[in-house]
């Protein structure tokens, strides 16, 4: 039997909604067909960025300060060394990654995107998809099936990824914040987040170059902070999971556009990946509505350049501490300027824009 789509989107996470909920801002009819059942939850910093929060203002969703708990800023901290800043315009949002994909399932379900949940997609065919055993005629097929797409390998666009991994791993403690920042700890080749999401509440991520590292490896580094969790309940299943970096040389073939981190790959070092996911959907369904998949392949590249520089400039930083330790000191010494450094993450600058501002705090950084 066979059915009809015009847009069916393989993928429920966070990326495969947020492209539902574009295209049906667009008048465009989406499926959502994914293996799992909702809420889907994923090993991440939970950390809304002030920029992500515009992003998902453009797709409709206005995030409440009751499904977290505000996030002022961020604090870098290095050995004795502690830097800090705040947003320079709004606040961000600390929120469980099931709190975030019950609200997105419920934006979309608004505007009538429908949704094939517990059903699995074996395969491409001419001019549609075999979803649950059967073939479903799509105009438009988006992939959002992650890091390790099927999608992606069936089309032929693995070719050109350049990739680099990375190990994370995430628990959730009751513990009262005894921050209002996002915390990241630098270690010897990890780094530790801490983010408030709740009253009594944080979510703690480890990333690591070595699959073999344990939180245990990085608090012993950090006795204060271990000190801090020694009482404190965990409050959920340890969950284990890889980032990876990597770009491709193309995202659409044929009817076929990858978005979300089956079109690429940001370091979570950034905490840029929401963001980005959600602005590709934007520019996704404008690109569809079109029928112009080509103009999407130029605004995901251009989308991609500022976090995939960031990315590169922070496991930089990882790999050189003695560097690293050298600049977060003057950074101590210069708030004003860690400040700055966090407007620049706008995204809605422009790559002259971030190259121009670079230079001139490169310069401020030298004669501090």
């Amino acid at each position: 039997m066979g059915t009809d789509a015009e847009v069916l989107v393989i993928g429920g996470g966070p990326a495969g909604l947020a492209a539902a909920i574009a295209l049906r801002q667009k008048g465009m009819h989406a499926c959502v067909v994914d293996g799992s059942r909702p809420p889907i939850d994923k090993t991440c910093g939970e950390g809304l960025l002030p920029q992500t929060l515009q992003s998902l203002s453009e797709l409709g969703v206005e995030v409440q300060p009751e499904w977290g708990k505000k996030i002022p800023g961020l604090r870098f901290v290095n050995g004795k060394i502690l830097v800090a800043a705040k947003f320079p315009a709004r606040t961000g949002l600390g929120v469980r990654r099931t709190v975030l994909h019950q609200k997105l399932i419920e934006r979309a379900e608004e505007l009538g995107v429908s949704f094939l949940w517990n059903t699995a997609v074996t395969g491409l065919c001419s001019g549609g998809a075999i979803v649950g055993g059967e073939k479903w005629r799509a105009k438009w097929i988006v992939a959002a099936d992650g890091t390790r797409s099927r999608v992606r390998r069936w089309t032929g666009l693995e070719s050109g990824s350049q990739r680099m991994v990375r190990f994370a791993r995430q628990r959730h403690y009751h513990v009262k914040p005894w921050s209002e920042f996002v915390e990241v700890y630098w270690c010897s080749k990890m780094q530790i987040y801490v983010t408030p999401i709740g009253d009594n509440e944080v979510c703690m991520v480890l990333t690591s170059r070595e699959s073999g590292t344990r939180f245990e490896d990085a608090l012993r580094e950090y006795p204060e902070l271990a000190h801090r969790l020694k009482n404190a309940e965990v409050s959920s299943v340890e969950r284990g999971a890889i980032t990876a970096m990597y770009t491709l040389d193309r995202v659409s073939r044929e009817n076929v556009v990858l978005m979300g981190d089956a079109s690429g790959g940001i370091d979570a070092i950034t905490g840029e990946g929401l963001n980005l996911c959600f602005r590709q959907a934007l520019a996704l369904s404008k690109a569809l509505k079109a029928n112009a998949p080509e103009s999407y392949e130029i605004a995901h590249r251009r989308l991609a350049r500022r976090p995939l520089l960031l990315s590169r400039v922070l496991l930089f930083l990882d790999r050189n501490p003695d560097l690293r330790g050298g600049i977060f000191e003057r950074l101590e010494r210069n708030s004003a300027l860690f400040g700055r450094l966090l407007g620049m993450q706008s995204a809605e600058n422009s790559f002259s824009q971030i190259a121009g501002a670079t230079a001139r705090l490169c310069w401020q950084f030298l004669t501090v």
